[in-house]
């Protein structure tokens, strides 16, 4: 028996099949030991799916190189099972496959309920045909299950996955438009694949250019892999990205810090002269309210009170701001404290619809009156942002330990170049005299002491959409 060398005994069709699954292989690899935990984007929860292809896929190519170097020095028996695996796991990775593009694919797309029975249905229709055609456990039997699991399964994965992919390359151009790239030109790839896995046959020429349909796939396989490795830089982006946030976040915290302490000290400075300006005009508007012929000075004085009282709620919310007190914090119903603040500002909805949809959350450790408070403020500043009248959508949600709730409104939004600017302390777009500034400062206050987050997302003329999450107790 001559030596067995690698490039002279195997044909060049074999070195095919051995790099195919090697590129299948290593996207599998990658995936595996890529840390996803801590990522917030879809695109992790469905990586595994796609690691599960690349493994299978590469097994299954490597059986088939198998069977093309011992296929004549192997007994039939030995030739059926190993068919019959070869058969097996080119369905799994294939239903792998679809898997993952129907999780790209978003809940609120038009087709993806139709999408979702489709694994259903090919099998269906993969057993009623093999049936029909003669069910006989034999080698070609599994070479036409083989074929038709091609045509069916792997058609339609590579299809429906390319559709995700590329669906969801939009979804993640706000966070890295080379990535979203490197997804798009995956799912372009993946198009490809479905159909010189799924139409034309193992071992086939391609018509024309007198080319293997191995050539193609493999080349299909290598660019797969290189995009979706480069890809996978996006949970590196969203990491620095969290920290960026998170070191922001830190830096306001400080910031907030040192105002605070300096609007305490403004404060108790203006508010006992305040309160006896106060006093003093309640006073005067007494004794000119019986007298005849001072109706202006009285308008004067009036004016006069109504400024005071405008300088003393400044005073009060500098104070608020300045004190940093910790809150009380009991189990409390979060849709309950939503509700309390809806109605509190009932009465400033004049052409305004508010639409609830309040899900059941489990109680969360808070303070009731400081969190009704948040609400109040972020349900007024959608109230302001719409002069002409509108829609205020307010949602409650929980999963993941996680109570959420989104107040999203149709106003006239915040511009691009204010919006890392909001939870800035004195910060405000209204017109001078109307705001201090100090609202959402407070409620990222609030929302921190609750170990909660607070973000905005806007677009100038299309309303603003503010979530706030905070920790459940599942246990409640």
């Amino acid at each position: 028996m001559s030596e067995f060398n690698l490039f002279s005994n195997i044909p060049p069709v074999g070195h095919l099949y051995f790099f195919y699954g090697l590129a299948f292989f290593l996207l599998g690899l990658f995936i595996v030991f890529k840390e996803t935990k801590a990522s917030d984007l879809k695109l992790a929860g469905s990586l595994w799916l796609l690691a599960g292809f690349g493994f299978a896929h590469g097994a299954h190519e490597w059986i088939e190189l198998y069977l093309l170097l011992q296929g004549q020095h192997i007994s039939v028996n030995e030739m059926f099972w190993l068919k019959l695996i070869t058969v097996f796991v080119v369905i799994v990775s294939f239903l792998f496959l679809l898997q993952f593009g129907l999780k790209l694919i978003p809940s609120n797309n038009n087709y993806k309920k139709r999408l979702k029975g489709i694994p259903f249905i090919l099998s269906l229709l993969w057993i009623i045909y093999l049936w029909n055609n003669g069910f006989s456990m034999d080698i070609q039997f599994l070479k036409k299950a083989d074929i038709l699991a091609r045509n069916t399964f792997g058609f339609v994965g590579g299809l429906v996955t390319a559709y995700g992919l590329i669906i969801y390359s939009n979804e993640v151009k706000g966070l890295s438009l080379p990535v979203s790239k490197k997804l798009f030109y995956a799912g372009i790839t993946f198009l490809f694949y479905g159909i010189l896995a799924g139409i034309f046959p193992s071992h086939s020429i391609i018509p024309y250019i007198k080319i293997p349909v191995e050539v193609f796939r493999g080349v299909s396989a290598i660019f797969i892999t290189y995009f979706i490795i480069r890809a996978l830089n996006i949970f590196d982006i969203e990491t620095k990205k969290k920290l960026e946030l998170q070191l922001k976040r830190l830096a306001q915290h400080e910031k907030l810090a040192s105002l605070g302490r300096l609007a305490s000290g403004i404060a108790h400075e203006i508010n006992n002269p305040l309160t006896n300006a106060s006093l003093n005009v309640q006073t005067l508007k007494g004794k000119l309210e019986n007298c005849c012929g001072y109706d202006d000075i009285f308008k004067k004085v009036d004016a006069i009170g109504r400024n005071v009282d405008r300088a003393s709620n400044i005073a009060r919310e500098l104070l608020q701001f300045s004190r940093n007190t910790e809150p009380e914090l009991k189990p409390i119903n979060i849709n309950t404290v939503i509700e309390g603040a809806i109605t509190l500002l009932q009465y400033k909805f004049k052409d305004i619809t508010a639409h609830k949809t309040l899900s059941e959350i489990p109680n969360i450790m808070g303070d009731a009156v400081k969190l009704e408070q948040v609400f109040m403020n972020i349900i007024e500043n959608s109230i302001h942002a719409m002069p002409e009248g509108g829609d205020i959508c307010i949602e409650s949600s929980h999963a993941d330990g996680w109570a959420k709730i989104k107040i999203a409104d149709s106003g006239i939004g915040i511009p691009k170049e204010n919006l890392s600017k909001v939870f800035d302390p004195f910060f405000s777009t209204k017109d001078v005299g109307t705001g201090t500034g100090l609202g959402l400062s407070i409620c990222y206050g609030i929302i921190t002491q609750h170990n909660g987050d607070i973000d905005i997302e806007s677009r100038e003329g299309e309303g603003t959409v503010v979530t706030v999450k905070l920790p459940a107790d599942d246990g409640k």
